[in-house]
């Protein structure tokens, strides 16, 4: 297959799988040999092993790196601090991707980003929801106090050290009055963990403080 005919068939896929290869009447060989030759001109970009997208030029559709980091990785969701920038619960953008997963954690980098995918136990892997981005993919993200839960979770040294620190200069978060306390609390017990629930109790107490502002 030349590949004018190859970008005319895949020019709208967000993203193109191994598996997308079945549609093509080639043999799989002969076409994993020629997804090589195009990765190594350019033509196509390798996101991870059986993971391509189209070049810059070529692809119709860019696909938001939230919907790619669910790709990349699954079962997975966006949380943590790009979860808390999306719903503007802290100030800063940030670069990665974090995920988090009921697999091994990962970090995997490609010329979309960086993207980062933190373990958690399958009894907590709950809380997300899927939305759809700018270009109409569909992705799993937290839900606002989910995100909080598994970013306390995952960084509950910093929050058990100096936990007014953390939360007003470290993280700076802002725009807490919308969040549900009894929310926080319930994600939290799923963890199982009591140095977790002192600090989300303490989170819930800023929450409450807030609304009262």
């Amino acid at each position: 297959m030349h590949y004018t005919e190859f970008r005319k068939q895949f020019s709208h896929y967000p993203l193109i799988l191994s598996q997308d290869m079945a549609t093509l009447k080639e043999d799989r060989q002969v076409m994993r040999n020629q997804f090589n030759r195009w990765t190594a001109k350019g033509l196509l970009i390798k996101l991870k092993r059986g993971v391509y997208t189209l070049n810059d030029s070529d692809r119709r559709i860019t696909p938001s790196r939230r919907f790619v980091a669910n790709q990349l990785y699954s079962p997975s969701y966006v949380s943590m601090e790009d979860a808390l920038n999306f719903y503007g619960l802290i100030p800063e953008r940030v670069t990665d991707v974090t995920s988090v997963t009921t697999r091994k954690t990962l970090r995997i980098k490609n010329l979309l980003g960086n993207f980062t995918y933190q373990h958690i136990k399958p009894a907590v892997f709950r809380g997300f929801k899927a939305i759809k981005d700018e270009t109409g993919g569909s992705f799993f993200i937290a839900e606002p106090e989910k995100a909080i839960i598994d970013f306390l979770y995952l960084n509950l040294y910093k929050f058990q050290q100096d936990f007014t620190g953390a939360v007003t200069e470290s993280y700076r978060f802002q725009n807490l009055e919308g969040l549900r306390p009894k929310r926080i609390v319930e994600f939290a017990q799923l963890f199982n963990n009591l140095k977790l629930m002192r600090v989300a109790k303490s989170f819930c107490q800023k929450v409450k403080n807030e609304a009262r502002q």
